[in-house]
């Protein structure tokens, strides 16, 4: 019995020490599927970004965004103000802007596709937004590069790209030090059209008429005088030649 003892203390440490290793051997479970992405989340991590936030959620551009995020394979970029830069405006700016107009500004802070921080200093300016048209008066925005520095101009404000916030190759989020406000909005109106000029005005044919009419009397005028001092001439003559005969 003690030699049975003796064997089970020696196959221990074997046992076990085989145990473990089969258990440390198997492999780690598969990585699942990465989650979608979700702009909100990126910006409720990197925090400062209560407005935009909530202003994704009025005008449900924020779904829109992930929307495109996950269905397409263009990339979107994204020029996010903190609540510091939307704090700063007029007081009113934002209530006094009807839905329409408030989903044209947050669409105006969104490029449908990506761009890397190296590939600002090659863009075509004017750059367009989601919010449309980018020619003047409407929602044109340019985009200037110093050394590593970003700036944004859209005609009514100048701001520049504090830091980026997050890229994956699919989505760009960048720091913004203002609120982009695009012309269309907040710029100066375009100048009225010139009005058209007057057509020429036709010589009118009665003018013309009585042009020729009074001509036409002139010359008859004139033919009457001129058989008047005919007959007077011819008149005198006669009588001179009466009287000389009768002499």
């Amino acid at each position: 019995m003690t030699t049975h003892f003796l064997s089970l203390q020696f196959l221990l440490p074997f046992i076990l020490l085989s145990t473990t290793t089969t258990t440390l051997a198997q492999p780690a479970p598969a990585p699942g599927p990465p989650a979608p992405t979700n702009i909100t989340k990126i910006l409720e991590k990197a925090s400062q970004f209560t407005t935009l936030i909530r202003l994704f959620d009025i005008t449900k551009v924020g779904d829109q965004i992930n929307t495109q995020l996950n269905n397409s394979k263009q990339g979107m970029t994204v020029f996010a103000p903190p609540d510091n830069a939307f704090s700063s405006l007029s007081a009113g700016t934002l209530n006094s802007l009807s839905d329409q107009q408030k989903d044209e500004l947050i669409q105006f802070h969104v490029i449908p596709t990506f761009i890397s921080s190296s590939q600002f200093q090659t863009l075509s300016n004017p750059l367009r937004t989601q919010a449309g048209d980018s020619t003047f008066y409407n929602f044109p925005l340019n985009i200037t590069t110093s050394g590593n520095q970003v700036n944004l101009t859209t005609g009514v404000v100048n701001a520049t790209v504090a830091n980026s916030i997050y890229s994956d190759g699919s989505l760009a989020v960048y720091q913004v030090d203002k609120v982009l406000l695009p012309m269309n909005l907040f710029g100066p109106q375009p100048p009225a059209a010139a009005p058209a000029p007057e057509p020429l005005k036709k010589k009118k044919k009665t003018g013309d008429d009585t042009t020729a009419t009074g001509d036409s009397t002139a010359n008859s005028s004139g033919g009457v005088n001129l058989r008047l001092e005919l007959h007077g001439f011819v008149g005198g003559l006669i009588a001179f030649i009466a009287m000389v005969f009768y002499l």
